[in-house]
């Protein structure tokens, strides 16, 4: 009796072909890309039912909010309220239906936000955003931003422009 020698990959890749929920992982980082590009960097959400799935939930958003896809088009709604934000990836990991991006944000202060009126500043601040896929689509994030770094920055620039802090505002 002869064994012939099959690979893993033999056996994986005809799984693969065959499941049409799975998504390559340079799928899912083009998505991710493109998702953060659009909806955050240009605060388009005209087209969130294309990235999102119909069971999406996030997890990140602020208290108050839905932890859905209109809880995300309102969060990006008030976040472009206050800045022209710049989102850049700089890390990325990804494993078969979940993705990690470690990321630098470059927020242009243009309106109100925790108190501070705009100071036209640029501040930078970091985090995470992680994402799981379904179907072809994100169906759960989760986010951990450094909004205490942004905070400090806008208050600092506020005191030397002479912008004097309120009461009320987004965040």
């Amino acid at each position: 009796m002869t064994f012939d020698t099959i690979s893993v990959d033999d056996l994986l890749v005809p799984l693969w072909l065959n499941n049409s929920h799975h998504m390559h992982l340079s799928e899912q980082k083009d998505l991710i890309v493109r998702f953060i590009d659009e909806i955050w960097n240009n605060g388009n959400t005209n087209n969130l039912d294309t990235f999102l799935h119909p069971a999406y939930k996030d997890y990140s958003l602020p208290a108050g909010l839905p932890v859905d896809a209109t809880g995300l088009k309102q969060w990006v709604a008030m976040v472009h309220e206050s800045f022209q934000p710049q989102t850049v990836i700089e890390e990325h990991l990804a494993e078969p239906g979940h993705c990690m991006v470690r990321i630098s944000m470059q927020m242009k202060h243009t309106g109100l936000w925790r108190g501070i009126p705009a100071t036209g500043q640029t501040a930078v601040t970091s985090g995470f955003r992680s994402f799981a896929f379904k179907d072809g689509r994100i169906i759960e994030h989760r986010a951990l931003m450094d909004g205490n770094t942004l905070e400090q920055q806008l208050r600092a620039a506020a005191d030397i422009t002479g912008c004097q802090p309120k009461t009320t505002g987004n965040g």
